[in-house]
């Protein structure tokens, strides 16, 4: 037992930051991942002792509207085939409060193959694909076809990888993708995060390719805008409810709202 011990405490010692930031690494090399932790990314794994890393499913377990102001701040984790972790910090989501609400994929109650996950515990992943070839990624929330849409991040950690993926889905030809666009818009930052149709139904509590962490002290204190959904105008009354939430003044938001803006400040 001794010696067990001792093997703990020299582990801990030497663990590094990126460690502590999701689930347990895979074993063997991890190409693709640079020999220091980018200067972007140091903030986010200088947490307090005692402050979990990972958010597990008691944050998920609320209304949609709370939940989606909650995520604004924290940091989606994404862990690549290869080994390479990416991470961006969400600024931009989206609420959808279920059956009653005309622009939701559950509207009216109806249940289909597709939507299946936004009737599943808070926390399920519900990826669909909009145009034939993008990824959509929502979060459940408390309460049955309601919903979480993760619009736009800012990118923290990973941001060549995140190049690269973007550019595969774009084709070789064409510039660079700029790093405020590697994830302003939903499915670039499923693009950005290699995420697609696989990843449906999983729990972003419990899956080890894909989690949220808690965001350094301060995020939550940024001002929020709430404006109307984006791209729902043949939803009547609920296209005009400020259900979309995002840090004001942030530049990696998709779509930013000078109406709502203002009318937050008078």
């Amino acid at each position: 037992m001794g010696q067990k011990k001792q093997r703990l405490s020299e582990a801990e010692r030497s663990q590094s930051p990126q460690d502590t930031a999701g689930p347990p690494a895979p074993k063997g090399p991890r190409p693709g991942l640079p020999a220091t932790p980018s200067p972007q990314r140091s903030i986010y794994f200088s947490r307090p002792q005692g402050c979990p890393a990972r958010l597990g499913p008691e944050f998920f377990d609320q209304p949609a509207v709370p939940l989606a102001r909650a995520f604004l701040g924290q940091v989606l984790a994404r862990r690549l085939p290869d080994g390479t972790e990416v991470r961006g910090r969400v600024v931009e989501t989206e609420a959808y409060v279920g059956p009653e609400d005309t622009a939701a994929h559950s509207r009216g109650g109806r249940r289909t193959a597709r939507n299946r996950a936004m009737f599943m515990p808070p926390g399920t992943l519900y990826v669909y694909v909009v145009y034939g070839m993008y990824f959509c990624m929502n979060v459940s929330s408390r309460g049955d076809g309601a919903c979480v849409l993760l619009r736009a991040l800012e990118p923290l950690g990973g941001l060549d990888a995140m190049r690269q993926l973007r550019a595969l889905r774009r084709g070789a030809a064409g510039r660079a993708v700029r790093d405020r666009e590697l994830c302003s818009g939903p499915s670039k930052l499923c693009q950005a995060l290699a995420i697609d149709k696989s990843f449906d139904q999983r729990d972003l509590a419990a899956d080890e390719a894909v989690w949220l962490e808690r965001g350094p002290p301060g995020a939550a204190e940024l001002p929020v805008v709430a404006a109307a959904r984006v791209g729902i105008g043949s939803s009547g009354e609920w296209a005009r409810k400020p259900l979309r939430f995002y840090f004001r003044g942030s530049p990696w938001v998709s779509v930013v709202d000078r109406t709502a803006e203002q009318d937050a400040q008078a």
